[in-house]
């Protein structure tokens, strides 16, 4: 947890969400685990590995230039959503998965998260979450996400 998200989530949640992370570990490309939130104002916080650096996930078909792909973000939306479902959250807050330090473009992240989570919705009909939000950085990453949706 050194840059990126996970470095913002080490900074502002503390150390405590970083340790308790690294004892579930490792996990495999698409998986994602729950931890404390540390001293963050949430209930928890869901680790979802979405881009692969460590020796055994170079093995892992990846988009060119990129430390992930479609099908990794896919599966790590999806996970991240059961787990939150598991916990009984109403609501889940999402990066835009492996775009930063990962190099994976942010229309196609767009693209596989909103349908994902779509997917998810419709084939959990009972599901306790009720609001998904994508926490981008830009301006113009929100209307990359908002045209996702059309």
């Amino acid at each position: 947890m050194g840059s990126g998200v996970a470095g913002a989530l080490k900074r502002r949640g503390g150390e405590a969400v970083e340790l308790e992370a690294v004892r579930q570990g490792p996990i495999a490309l698409g998986d994602a685990v729950r931890t404390s939130a540390g001293a963050l104002p949430n209930r928890h916080v869901i680790h979802a590995a979405a881009m692969g650096f460590r020796a055994e996930d170079e093995a892992v078909p990846k988009r060119a230039g990129s430390r992930s792909s479609a099908e990794i973000i896919r599966h790590a939306t999806l996970r991240s959503l059961a787990l939150a479902d598991e916990a009984g959250d109403r609501s889940i807050g999402f990066p835009a998965l492996a775009t930063g330090v990962g190099g994976f473009p942010i229309d196609e992240c767009a693209d596989v998260m909103m349908a994902s989570a779509q997917h998810y919705a419709r084939d959990h009909p009972s599901t306790t979450i009720e609001l998904v939000a994508f926490v981008v950085r830009s301006e113009e990453d929100r209307r990359v996400f908002e045209q996702a949706l059309r």
